[in-house]
């Protein structure tokens, strides 16, 4: 049977097919194997060829291709089948990732910058006559006409290219405020009124070269800025892309059947072949596998996992075939979770506006500038005025100013989301830099708890599985990483148990009913209040009981988690105090804290302790920095200054967190910082290069030694340094895999 022959099937291809108006149709795949230039132009060419097709476009770095064809002349499996001849296989995309905004932003500035620059070029023709008439005579009527090709070349310039700096200066004085836009609509309106008035009058000085050359470099500039923003939202896509549409669902009979993946429910058994994509959350039912997270977690390493350990949608399976026993599918999966979260970030980074306050005193002091120059060449040589006030505007226009915070910030949200961390919130870097107090959660953060036969203890003459299986059923309601231990342990040993009328409780544990019995997991004083027994001998365990009392108690072994020791020595090596707050028992807080040398722990801590002691943080002047995983966090992390979560964590954790660690190793966020501090150096670097600049060309304009025409060629490439600067964010920090560990700690020998 044809790989691809299940996409004839009407409802499939109604997921991926977007209908044109035109007949045609149009659809979005992802194709990996675009690594190499010739091969996308290959592919490219290949593609375009075939029967129907109208447009191809291909965005390398998403690892995206849109194709617009006619699908009465060829079918969807028919387009996919010559991808795979092409040694390029492709998979549909839900014709939801068509993104049409992003495609129609580059093309429309590209379309004013090629405009601008025919015209500039033109322009620079017909001045070219009238500067050679200043040396050697060209008549009256010649000169007339070259002015006038002139004005006339350069009306597409002012009224199409440069459309966007007029609307951005509407805007901003819509708003009230001071950004880039207006110098530079001032600018461009000035020379060009001015110019035409004098063709019109038939003598004076036109500046039509200037200001197209202007709006060109200045629209260069620009593109290039927005091409390093796309290239990083692309980055985001390739993950998001990674969830396949089809999967192979098992029915009761035992045969395999096609279906949607959005269609697969908690509890379906899924066929996963191996090199195929994992097609939902879910359990490994086969004894082992061997996977590939690096677009969802930036570790790229194979992985394997064993029988009862999770499998996340996307992951590429290196060894197979597996059964998977799906827990989460559609939109509440890992992959579809991320891709929210990815549009959060990038609805974010569009906000990101170049006009902050510092921007606004700094064009508020440019036109106070300007009126200054043309005031004293009023008094001076009133000729010269307008020529030198016009200089002054453009060589000072904050652009390059305005672009060292975008351009710089665009490039570390790429260099992060390639190394596995997820900003939502592009200010949390600003932030993240300057933390000085960092306060963790302990379970689930900090440490990986574990559960086997040995820290199982019945109480009233259970068996160990007995209990496990009852305790297991409350436990797979809740995303604690306690729970998650009971509930991984009860797997291994295949004991499903449903429970009923689940409740969580934060910090505290799980009530429900499971068996006809109504039980309660978790704290001892919580799991024994209904019952008014005393605590067990060990308090320390997490406990099951009922009405009657204890059932059980499960003593979990309690690991490091991965990247903790680097974390807390990089923070504390910044002289940042590095504190623990956690709900569980004081001696478990204690033993994890000394392997992980933290002085300043504390135990027993409900959701309004952590905040409250965040809160007393920030009332000291800290600027603090919170992480944790678990729903109980949320208000922690809502309420710290920059905050940190788990991609295993909860989705509410998530939902508050201004970095999302995908790997779920915190020497991520080590490295996030590192980064984040380059970013400001950078930032700050920028700024300080565009001063200079402006302080050092600056007098030279205003005591009319420099044209406008020059005046636009030095602004234009000061901005354009400050945007290829901008690209050493990232450069020489340590990445995922690369990143030194340190040398295990004395306590961790003994682990």
């Amino acid at each position: 049977m044809n790989a691809y022959a299940a996409w004839a099937h009407p409802q499939l291809a109604a997921q991926v097919l977007r209908p044109r108006r035109d007949g045609c149709s149009e659809i979005a795949l992802r194709v990996e194997a675009l690594d190499d230039a010739r091969q996308v132009l290959w592919l490219e060419q290949r593609i375009s060829a075939l029967p129907g097709v109208r447009r191809v476009a291909i965005d390398r770095p998403a690892q995206r291709v849109r194709v617009v064809w006619d699908a009465r002349c060829m079918s969807l499996p028919a387009l996919l089948d010559n991808f795979a001849a092409a040694n390029c296989p492709a998979q549909p995309l839900q014709y939801g990732s068509i993104d049409d905004a992003r495609a129609h932003e580059q093309h429309d500035a590209l379309k004013r910058l090629l405009v601008a620059g025919m015209c500039s070029m033109q322009v620079m023709t017909y001045a070219f006559v009238i500067y050679v008439g200043v040396v050697d005579f060209v008549d009256f009527s010649t000169r007339s006409l070259f002015r006038w090709l002139g004005l006339l070349t350069t009306l597409p310039v002012v009224f199409y290219s440069a459309l966007p700096f007029f609307r951005g200066a509407l805007r901003e004085l819509g708003e009230r405020r001071l950004g880039i836009n207006l110098p530079v609509a001032l600018a461009v309106l000035l020379v060009f009124l001015a110019s035409a008035f004098h063709t019109l009058r038939g003598s004076g000085e036109i500046y039509f070269d200037s200001v197209t050359m202007f709006v060109f470099l200045l629209l260069a500039g620009r593109y290039v800025e927005l091409r390093s923003r796309h290239r990083s939202g692309a980055l985001g896509d390739a993950a998001i892309d990674a969830t396949p549409l089809l999967a192979q669902r098992r029915r009761a009979d035992g045969e395999l059947e096609t279906v949607a993946a959005i269609a697969l429910l908690p509890g379906d058994s899924v066929h996963v072949a191996e090199g195929e994509a994992v097609p939902a959350d879910g359990v490994l039912e086969s004894a082992d596998a061997q996977v590939d997270e690096a677009l969802l977690s930036g570790e790229s390493r194979p992985l394997r996992r064993q029988r009862g350990e999770r499998l996340v949608a996307g992951s590429v399976l290196l060894s197979g075939p597996v059964e998977l026993r799906v827990e989460h599918g559609g939109s509440t999966s890992t992959a579809a979770r991320l891709g929210a979260l990815a549009d959060r970030a990038r609805q974010v980074r569009a906000r990101v506006a170049p006009s902050d306050r510092v921007i606004g005193r700094f064009v508020a002091r440019v036109l106070v500038l300007t009126a200054l120059t043309a005031l004293g060449w009023l008094l001076v040589d009133p000729t010269r005025a307008f020529e030198a006030a016009v200089a002054v505007l453009v060589v000072a226009c904050p652009c390059s100013f305005a672009l060292a915070r975008p351009a710089a910030l665009t490039r570390a949200l790429g260099v992060l989301a390639a190394r596995g961390v997820l900003v939502t919130d592009g200010k949390a870097l600003e932030t993240l830099a300057r933390v000085d107090y960092a306060l963790f959660d302990k379970t689930g953060t900090l440490g990986v708890p574990k559960l086997d036969r040995r820290g199982i203890e019945p109480l009233r003459g259970d068996t160990p599985e007995r209990v496990l299986q009852l305790a297991a059923a409350l436990a797979h309601e809740s995303s604690h990483p306690l729970a998650r231990a009971l509930a991984d342990a009860a797997r291994q040993q295949s004991l499903p148990l449903q429970a009923q009328s689940v409740r969580v409780h934060a910090g505290a544990g799980i009530s429900g009913e499971a068996d006809g019995r109504a039980l309660r997991l978790g704290r001892a004083d919580f799991a024994l209040a209904p019952s008014g027994h005393q605590l067990p001998a060990d308090a320390d365990a997490l406990v099951l009981a009922d009405a009657d009392g204890a059932i059980a108690a499960f003593h979990l072994a309690e690991q490091p988690r991965a990247g903790a020791r680097r974390l807390l020595d990089a923070l504390r090596a910044d002289g940042i105090a590095v504190a623990i707050a956690s709900g569980d028992h004081a001696a478990r807080v204690a033993a994890l804290a000394d392997r992980l040398d933290v002085a300043d722990r504390h135990a027993r801590q409900s959701p309004e302790d952590k905040l409250a002691r965040l809160q007393a943080a920030h009332a000291e002047g800290r600027i603090t920095l919170a992480v944790g995983d678990g729903s109980n966090d949320a208000p922690l992390l809502a309420g710290a200054d920059v905050s940190a979560a788990l991609a295993t964590g909860t989705e509410l954790a998530q939902s508050h967190a201004d970095l999302l660690l995908l790997d779920g190793h915190l020497g991520s966020l080590a490295d996030a910082r590192a980064i984040a501090r380059q970013l400001q150096r950078v930032i700050r670097q920028g700024r300080h290069w565009s001063l200079w600049y402006n302080l050092a060309a600056v007098p030279f304009a205003a005591f009319g030694l420099v044209t406008p025409w020059l005046a636009a060629i030095g602004m234009s490439l000061s901005s354009l340094l400050v945007v290829l600067y901008a690209l050493r964010v990232g450069r020489g920090a340590p990445g995922p895999t690369d990143a030194p560990h340190p040398p295990l700690h004395p306590r961790e020998l003994h682990a």
